[in-house]
């Protein structure tokens, strides 16, 4: 079957309070129908406590790579109703949707009815009594024969996730799951998964999560320093890299604080090591100064900010793009560095291992977003080819004569000695220089250095890279979004192209330095666009405003986290903008 043709998928919601296992069992359907030959994203909604308390496990499967959720989700099963109010408004649902509870859990919540779904209940515990095992392991059977996933693919899964437990645990988790697809026969019908192509003729399938793929992407660059302190949602980065970096010659030191692990990969560059940290908004707030530093003394470091709810402490477990202001004009001074978007999960490593190429051969710090909907998300996605980014830095010479480190060049880049150099010695620090370094407060070496740190990034050649350009290219709308929009805009504009309504998607992976010429290229033709964005302020509208000139019918969608923005809700928006008497959603000017 080609997906392109007759594209199928099937939207599920596990959740139950903490401990009770729904991640468990999400990760197993998950792996089960990468197994099957499908593809499927997993997202997971959490309570404030990060640890404990309510949770839900939402999965969307299907026989096309996915990483947007869909505008709804067909099955809803609860082991349990715990504070599902908390987070009831990333739930939708539909009246065909189906909602399946445990009668002794207790009567449905208010908030999960309104959608007035189809019911069915189940004794899910009682069923796990019976058969010695948990409650998770039943919802797990109920729904892989539920949607039409294949049980040979389900109990090897199962048998694989329970194995270091012992095999009267897996023979336990079998039977429940086995008790739990045979109740499925007496529930109504969901929509149900396509079948897919033999094993033979499958392509090779990785299953990542946006973090893990921000690592891969750093690994593949060159870094081989990490320096950084735990901070939700971006932690994962950093267990995923610890002990991969060690055999290839690198480490990981956790530092006391997000002001010594900046300052730690600023060291570790300047000794001449491709360096990284990863952090999330409170975290770089704090490391502001030091990433000016950086500019100031050309030393080339990343930064992988995985965006939450803010400000202050926020919101920790939800997704947010609302530090976007902050990495762009954060810095203070006239301090020019390199901001990027991911645009989506298997996009992280693309994105990470380009950013630390640019930072290299720029000599400068970059900046790198995700957010909590990328990061702790799991994607099954194609194998990932290596784009062949390295880490390249131009560097001095021994016994050069005369060295300046911060010789004013064409290019804006000058070469940089590694310490020990012969020859190579020079002033570093924060304070404005002499081409060599020595500090300085005339004033036509301020503007000739600004003019240098400027230059570099405005005159280097950022390939087609800058951006993902999709759709119908001779469209008169255009969708534009960044980051992890990015898969609910293509979605969104690949449903509008079908439906006959011509629309483009552009979503930029570079947001600082701008480009206008590629943009104005990009947005040739269009008199009709839409910015498409998750934070309450529309940051991103603002920042292209101030960069680039936009057609005179520009609006924007937008609202901040935790609900996630779907693709239908973008192809309501572009025809409301078009239609606008008869607009069924608001479109912000």
């Amino acid at each position: 079957m080609d997906p392109s043709l007759n594209p199928q998928s099937v939207s599920i919601v596990l959740c139950g309070s903490g401990g009770a296992g729904v991640m468990t069992a999400g990760q197993m359907l998950l792996d089960a129908a990468a197994a099957a030959g499908l593809y499927g994203v997993m997202s997971r909604a959490l309570g404030p406590q990060i640890r404990g308390g309510e949770a839900a496990a939402l999965l969307r499967l299907a026989n096309h790579p996915v990483e947007a959720p869909d505008d709804a989700f067909d099955v809803l099963l609860a082991v349990d109703w715990q504070n599902i109010e908390r987070f009831a408004a990333e739930l939708p649902l539909r009246a065909d949707s189906l909602v399946i509870g445990d009668p002794a859990a207790g009567e449905l919540p208010a908030a999960i009815l309104r959608a007035h779904p189809r019911r069915a209940e189940v004794a899910l515990q009682a069923l796990a009594d019976e058969t010695g095992s948990r409650v998770n392991m039943v919802a797990l059977g109920l729904l892989a024969e539920l949607i039409g996933l294949p049980a040979e693919a389900v109990y090897a899964t199962l048998a694989a996730a329970l194995a270091d437990k012992g095999e009267a645990v897996v023979e336990s988790g079998i039977r429940a799951a086995l008790a739990g697809a045979q109740v499925v026969a007496a529930l109504p019908a969901v929509s149900r998964l396509p079948t897919v192509a033999a094993a033979a003729n499958r392509p090779v399938r990785w299953s990542l999560s946006g973090n893990e793929a921000s690592g891969l992407g750093a690994l593949r660059g060159g870094v081989r320093f990490v320096a950084a302190y735990p901070i939700t949602p971006a932690t994962e980065i950093l267990e995923w890299l610890a002990p991969r970096l060690p055999p290839l010659g690198g480490c990981l030191v956790q530092a006391e604080d997000e002001l010594a692990s900046v300052n730690m990969i600023l060291g570790g560059a300047f000794g001449g090591v491709p360096s990284l940290t990863a952090t999330s908004g409170p975290g770089l707030a704090l490391m502001t100064e030091s990433l000016g530093l950086g500019v100031a003394s050309e030393t080339p470091v990343v930064v992988c900010n995985v965006m939450r709810g803010g400000p202050s402490t926020g919101i920790p477990t939800k997704s947010e793009q609302s530090d976007l202001d902050i990495a762009l004009h954060g810095l203070h001074g006239d301090a020019p560095h390199l901001v990027t978007a991911a645009t989506g999960i298997a996009d992280c490593a693309f994105t990470t291992q380009w950013t630390v190429q640019l930072a290299e051969a720029l000599q400068v710090p970059a900046i790198v977003l995700s957010d909590q909907a990328m990061g702790q998300s799991r994607a099954v996605v194609d194998a990932l080819p290596d784009p062949g980014f390295r880490a390249v830095r131009l560097t001095a010479p021994a016994g050069v004569e005369g060295y300046q480190r911060y010789a004013v060049t064409e290019s804006g880049v000058s070469p940089m000695a590694v310490p020990g150099t012969p020859g190579g010695s020079f002033v570093a620090d924060g304070l404005e220089h002499a081409p060599r370094g020595t500090p300085s407060t005339q004033a036509a070496h301020h503007r000739e250095q600004l003019d240098k740190r400027h230059r570099k990034l405005e005159v280097h050649d950022y390939g087609e890279h800058w951006a993902l350009l999709e759709g119908a290219r001779d469209a008169e709308t255009a969708v534009i979004c960044f980051g992890s929009l990015t898969a609910a805009a293509r979605e969104a504009v690949d449903r509008l192209n079908a439906a006959g309504t011509p629309v483009r998607l552009i979503s930029l992976r570079l947001l600082a330095p701008a480009l206008p010429l590629a943009f104005a290229a990009a947005l040739r033709g269009v008199r009709h666009a839409l910015v498409v964005e998750q934070n309450h302020s529309r940051q991103f509208l603002g920042h292209l405003r101030s960069h680039y000139p936009l057609p005179v019918h520009t609006h924007g969608y937008h609202r901040p986290g935790p609900v996630a923005i779907r693709p239908g809700e973008i192809v309501a928006a572009v025809r409301s903008l078009l239609a606008p008497v008869e607009a069924p959603v608001t479109v912000e000017d």
